[in-house]
C-alpha cells in the first residue's frame, strides 16, 4: 500500500510524492465572529496549521469570505481555545487560507507548542479506533495541526521507516538509505477503495537540516511509553543522530 518514490526534479529543489494514510476527523475547529447580515456562523476544520497561518475547510456549505478580507475568531482544540485574527490570502468554494497577524506569534507558538501536540495524540495503529491500515504500519501516531509520526516494517518484522510530519516540517529515517528532512509543499486526498489516503508533496533539503531532526527526536523524547515503548523510541533516536 506505500507508494513511496516518485520523484519530481525541477531547478528549485528535489519534491518528493509519499501516500501516507489519512484520519477523516479533525478535532481542531475555528468558529469566526458572525458577519454582518449572517444568521449563522459556520464551523471550519483547521486541516493544516502552522506558526504563520492556517487552511480551513467547510464539510457542507460554501462560505463567503473574499480574499484580503479580515476574519476573526475562536480555535478550539480538546479543551483549549485561542482568539486568532488574520487576513484571508486565497479561497476556494469550501476553503481558505488564513495568514495569522504578526502581534499573535507569541499566543501562536505556545498553543502549538509541542507538549500540547504530544498531549492529545492518538494511537491509531491500537485496534480500540478501529481505523484500516496498511498491513507493513507498526506504529501509527497523530494529533491534529499535522502531527502525525508513522513507523514501518519489513515483513520480517524489522523497521524500515520513520516519517514524522510537524506542521510544515518533515523528517524521514529509511533502512539502507538514513536520513532525509524536508517541507511540505502540498496535501491532496486520495481516492482508494480500503483505506483513506492523503498524497504528500515534500521539497526535500539539499543538505540535512539539523533543527528538523533535532524537532524529531524532541517529538520522540516527548511521546510516553503508553504510546510509543522506550526500546521503540531509543532505537530511532540513535538513528536520527
Amino acid at each position: 500500500m506505500l507508494r513511496q518514490f516518485n520523484l519530481i526534479k525541477n531547478d528549485a529543489a528535489l519534491r518528493e510524492k509519499r501516500v501516507l494514510p489519512s484520519f477523516p476527523f479533525c478535532f481542531m475547529v475555528f468558529r469566526p465572529v458572525q458577519k454582518s447580515g449572517n444568521n449563522h456562523t459556520h464551523v471550519y476544520e483547521v486541516k493544516d496549521i502552522s506558526h504563520g497561518g492556517m487552511q480551513l475547510a467547510l464539510k457542507d456549505g460554501i462560505h463567503n469570505y473574499k480574499s484580503q478580507e479580515f476574519l476573526s475568531g475562536e480555535l478550539h482544540w480538546h479543551g483549549k481555545s485561542l482568539n486568532v485574527e488574520g487576513e484571508v490570502k486565497w479561497v476556494t468554494k469550501s476553503r481558505m487560507g488564513i495568514e495569522f497577524s504578526k502581534s499573535l506569534q507569541k499566543k501562536i507558538l505556545d498553543f502549538l507548542s509541542l507538549k500540547n501536540f504530544v498531549s492529545v495524540l492518538r494511537p491509531l495503529h491500537d485496534t480500540h479506533f478501529d481505523v484500516d491500515t496498511p498491513s507493513n504500519l507498526k506504529y501509527w501516531l497523530r494529533a491534529d495541526g499535522p502531527f502525525e509520526v508513522f513507523i514501518w516494517q519489513h515483513g520480517d518484522g524489522e523497521f524500515s521507516k520513520l516519517q514524522v510530519i510537524v506542521m510544515e516540517n518533515f523528517i524521514e529515517w529509511s533502512d539502507g538509505s538514513g536520513v532525509k528532512t524536508g517541507r511540505v509543499v502540498s496535501k491532496r486526498d486520495v481516492d482508494t477503495p480500503l483505506i483513506t489516503e492523503d498524497e504528500f508533496l515534500f521539497a526535500i533539503d539539499d543538505t540535512i537540516d539539523l533543527q528538523k531532526v533535532t524537532l524529531a527526536n524532541d517529538v520522540l523524547t516527548l511521546i510516553p511509553e503508553s504510546n510509543l515503548s522506550a526500546n521503540v523510541r531509543d532505537f530511532f533516536i540513535r538513528q536520527l543522530k
